[in-house]
């Protein structure tokens, strides 16, 4: 006989977060790092990308701003400062970076158009469930979800620069391709495993059971 599963712990980023003041430090954090999405954008396509030393400082912005969205949690989770609001501007602070990051590499000719798409309709979709769902419940980030944020980050950084400043500009090229194939790979794997939350939150979150008892209600009224 195998031993029960040992349960979960608890999410501190799914917890309820009534009592805590939006106006903190990691909202103000993940706001700068909205803010730097368009200083990344400028600094990458600037001079069509033929500038080494501006993508050299697009890699540096692209940087702080991903130490944001670390730093940001942390504080979060360590001064109980989680709100609603963090929870649903911080994926989205993400997307705006790292969009802005494939697009910018697309139109560099770095990244395939497809492989944009891709991630961009993964996004988009999974942004417009996330509010979708709003009235049942936030969905948090999940493993999934931070994996694949950091692979498409580590993919992004390789590619920013040119391969020609490294020692090995085909190994590296490569490298960062292999990379990039598996952060689009578990792109789509989170996608889904991101719909397949929202479907369980809609069936199972208290509003959606008061509303299964109030039409059980209304039918064991009607047959009456």
């Amino acid at each position: 006989m195998n031993p029960p599963a040992r349960p979960r712990p608890p999410d501190p980023m799914a917890a309820p977060s009534h009592d805590a003041s939006p106006w903190n430090l990691p909202n103000a954090l993940t706001t700068v790092r909205i803010l730097l999405v368009p200083v990344f954008g400028a600094l990458l396509l600037r001079d069509e990308g033929r500038s080494t030393t501006l993508r050299w400082w697009a890699l540096v912005v692209f940087l702080v701003a991903i130490l944001t969205d670390r730093v940001d949690g942390e504080l979060a989770r360590r001064r109980g400062q989680i709100t609603d609001v963090g929870k649903i501007l911080d994926p989205i602070a993400d997307k705006a970076l790292l969009g802005m990051s494939f697009v910018g590499l697309s139109l560099l000719g770095s990244v395939p158009w497809w492989v944009t798409l891709l991630v961009l309709a993964r996004e988009l979709g999974v942004t417009v469930v996330r509010f979708v769902v709003i009235r049942h419940g936030v969905i948090s980030a999940g493993r999934g979800g931070k994996v694949k944020t950091f692979l498409q980050a580590v993919a992004v950084s390789m590619l920013i620069l040119p391969a020609s400043v490294w020692p090995d500009p085909h190994g590296w090229t490569v490298a960062a391709y292999v990379v990039l194939a598996v952060a689009v790979l578990v792109t789509v794997v989170t996608g889904l495993d991101y719909l397949l939350a929202a479907h369980r939150l809609r069936r199972t979150s208290p509003r959606a059971q008061a509303k299964r008892a109030a039409r059980a209600a209304r039918a064991a009224a009607g047959r009456r």
